[in-house]
């Protein structure tokens, strides 16, 4: 398996961005580590973060959607958790829909969500990717999310031509 690192340096800091983490209840040994990594590094560039804990994947488009629309000091979301391939469709059908519908989300909210979802074919491949190390996929999604939050700030915002005297 490749593995790449994340480039930490020159990492922007996003001074009181609020940013919430979703995580799924499952293989929660997984989950929490990549969490840990990904608070630890949100935090540490200036990031208030609050962190909730759902029955599963399938349930983050709704979580993702009520923060969106409830807290207007939320700049972004990331997403964690792992779904195992089993025996059934299941496992595709949870992760099509739920990746669907938070790009969604984050188009029509105007709110950066980062997914880590994890799909792996054996719970090992996920290990394997939460490890206490570099390569956790929890720094991977801190990375995202910081540089999204970094970039959406300084876009300039869209001009209001009602607000504009044009005589």
């Amino acid at each position: 398996m490749a593995q790449q690192t994340v480039d930490l340096r020159n990492l922007p800091m996003i001074e009181d961005a609020s940013v919430a983490i979703l995580l799924s209840k499952w293989y929660p040994e997984i989950v929490e580590s990549m969490h840990e990594k990904c608070r630890d590094l949100l935090i540490a560039r200036g990031a208030f973060v609050t962190s909730h804990k759902l029955p599963g994947t399938f349930e983050f488009p709704f979580a993702a959607q009520t923060l969106a629309e409830t807290d207007i000091e939320l700049e972004g979301i990331v997403c964690l958790s792992v779904v195992v391939k089993g025996e059934t469709r299941h496992f595709e059908a949870i992760v099509d829909a739920t990746t669907r519908q938070l790009v969604q989300i984050s188009c029509e909210q105007g709110i950066v969500i980062i997914n880590e979802i994890l799909p792996v074919l054996d719970k090992q491949h996920a290990i394997a990717r939460s490890q206490d190390d570099q390569f956790n996929k929890g720094i991977e999604a801190a990375v995202a999310a910081i540089e999204m939050i970094d970039w959406y700030r300084h876009i300039e915002p869209p001009l209001n031509y009602d607000a504009v005297d044009l005589h």
